[in-house]
């Protein structure tokens, strides 16, 4: 199913064909929902390594290797590395500056104000950096994040990760983890993403979507969203 929020979602009549997929998703309806969304171009409309790899100047590189990784084409680990080494020897600074450069997608704030109006949970995963997505979700007051830590020494970035990476399955067992925390069933999960990295947490979500995804995200989930409006989840829940 293709939904088109190529304009800010109203509130308006639910077709037939979303009430008909939620009906077949199996979820409670007297238990809360869990919204679980990927952050680069998802929630946010930038790609925060690519931003990092600016400064660096490896832009060009950089984007190269994030398409392939998003398209499913190489290892996301593999392509992290790579993409994470080219940042070797930045201050610690461009880490605020590139804070700065980060927008939530259109209507995604409104999707947070919605979710919590109806006591509904909300997090955010990313394969990106803890550095760059705590500040986010101190402002916006989300307590459910996870995402990857760049190694700093001195102020000046190593080039490396600290702790493990989160891949696709780390992606997958943040979810079941919050789901379990909030005693709701995988059923009450809607999985948001647009990268080959959000495949493995959108196939175990009761319901998975596709925010302006690569074809194999698009190609896989109950529901594609086309356009920049992320609030067009709400007529989902």
């Amino acid at each position: 199913m293709i939904l088109d929020a190529s304009n800010s979602y109203q509130s308006i009549n639910i077709s037939d064909e979303i009430k008909q997929l939620i009906s077949e998703s199996d979820r409670n309806t007297q238990l809360p929902m869990l919204v679980f969304s990927d952050v680069d171009s998802t929630f946010i409309k930038q790609e925060v390594i690519d931003l990092l790899a600016g400064f660096a100047g490896k832009q060009a590189e950089v984007a190269a290797v994030t398409e392939r990784a998003m398209n499913g084409e190489i290892d996301f680990k593999e392509s992290l590395k790579l993409r994470v080494a080219t940042l070797k020897g930045l201050p610690v600074s461009v880490l605020k500056e590139v804070s700065q450069e980060v927008e939530v997608s259109d209507g995604g704030i409104d999707l947070i104000q919605h979710l919590r109006k109806q006591n509904h949970y909300f997090a955010l995963v990313s394969g990106g950096f803890t550095q760059i997505l705590e500040p986010l979700c101190q402002k916006l007051e989300i307590e459910n994040f996870k995402a990857n830590n760049l190694e700093i020494k001195n102020d000046t970035l190593t080039g490396n990760i600290v702790g493990d990476v989160v891949d696709a399955q780390a992606k997958a067992d943040y979810l079941i983890a919050l789901s379990r925390k909030f005693n709701i069933p995988l059923s009450n999960v809607i999985a948001i993403g647009d990268g080959a990295n959000d495949l493995e947490m959108m196939k175990i979500a009761g319901l998975s979507v596709s925010f302006n995804g690569k074809p194999k995200v698009t190609q896989a989930a109950n529901v594609s969203i086309v356009g920049p409006w992320l609030n067009h989840v709400i007529q989902l829940l």
